[in-house]
């Protein structure tokens, strides 16, 4: 029928009534996060069903086309067996495509919020101006998408930029739309502090993080030292007079995490502990993937914080993603939070990946 398993399309759609049949059981149908759970079961297999069962009624008509192709004298008749035919093809071609699509194994942590840490790297005070104007970009990102943007912490520079910068951004698809901007940016620019008009190349690391819930990542509270101390940033009235800044050392690995943006401990505490659990979910599917297997590197790139992703060229209003090799010279736009041209294309290039990875899978 495809190249797609007869036997998967079956169990898919076995599936999908199975569903159907619980959804009408009164004893669901008064189980709020039961229906809930079988809802979205149910929705995220409608299309494929849909697509399975269009396949076989195109397939139905191509058999017909060809029967009259074959016991047909009338020349008319038959050059419209052979239009309706090309015309099923192509359908069925489309309809494939779009069935494997839906078949890849979708990320689990995409519909989930994400924490996002910004660095400054090589190239003393630009490199701490190029990590603010990151957060701008992905300030103006979130607003485009809706998203709901917390600060976590920040350490500023005494010329305006950020030594690092953590926050959570809140929203649909928040992870499976950002979680390809990890890694090392390069900006290529004029310093304003530079006399001599001479283009200076600094960097920023970006890390983009899953948010991970407590059921998931569970630390035990003799693996962390928690310490208080006066803010010292904005955050209100009462920010510079009381202890409620938080710092949270995790003992087994030595990571520290500040918050200080809330006004109490506990607030803070919560927000300390929601980097926490990120940083340890990431450390351990970093080295899951890595005992699956060393060849799983693409050209999509490892994610590793060392790795040059985008270069940002201020003279020649140009960005260049290097790891899909697009180019565009909409600067100002892009850093104004326009960036849907580069994560179409990363999104576009895993996809294809998983896709041929999928076929050689089939033989």
């Amino acid at each position: 029928m495809s190249q797609i398993p007869i036997e998967q399309l079956k169990a898919i759609e076995d599936r999908y009534e199975s569903l159907l049949a619980q959804l009408s059981d009164p004893a669901v149908t008064t189980n709020g996060q039961r229906l809930r759970e079988l809802s979205q079961a149910q929705a995220e297999l409608q299309p494929l069903v849909t697509a399975a069962r269009r396949l076989r009624e195109l397939d139905r008509q191509a058999l017909e086309a060809r029967g009259m192709l074959g016991g047909e004298s009338d020349a008319e008749l038959r050059a419209m067996a052979e239009a309706e035919l090309a015309d099923l093809g192509e359908e069925r071609q489309q309809l494939i495509a779009r069935m494997e699509d839906l078949l890849l194994p979708r990320d689990p942590r995409d519909a989930k919020n994400v924490i996002v840490e910004i660095r400054a790297g090589t190239g003393g005070d630009e490199a701490g101006l190029f990590a603010a104007d990151l957060f701008r970009m992905y300030q103006r990102y979130a607003e485009r998408q809706g998203w709901k943007l917390e600060l976590i912490s920040s350490s500023s520079t005494d010329v305006g930029g950020f030594k690092e910068l953590i926050f959570e951004l809140r929203g649909q698809g928040a992870y499976s739309r950002l979680k390809w901007e990890s890694g090392v940016h390069r900006v290529q620019r004029v310093p304003a502090t530079e006399a001599q008009g001479r283009i200076h190349t600094s960097t920023a690391t970006v890390a983009v993080l899953p948010e991970v819930d407590e059921v998931e990542i569970n630390v035990p509270d003799s693996d962390i030292r928690v310490d208080v101390f006066r803010s010292s940033g904005p955050g209100g009235q009462s920010v510079n007079t009381t202890d409620s800044a938080v710092r949270v050392t995790h003992l087994p690995t030595g990571m520290v995490i500040s918050s200080q943006d809330e006004k109490s401990q506990l607030q803070n505490r919560r927000k300390a502990m929601q980097v926490l659990r990120a940083r340890l979910h990431d450390l351990e599917e970093s080295r899951r993937q890595a005992e699956l297997s060393a060849d799983r590197r693409s050209q999509m790139g490892t994610g590793e914080r060392a790795e040059k992703i985008r270069t940002y060229n201020y003279p020649q209003s140009r960005v260049t993603d290097h790891r899909v090799e697009l180019t565009s010279y909409r600067l100002d736009g892009i850093m104004q939070g326009d960036i849907d041209e580069f994560v179409t294309a990363l999104m576009a290039q895993d996809r294809a990946e998983r896709l041929a990875a999928t076929r050689d899978d089939r033989g």
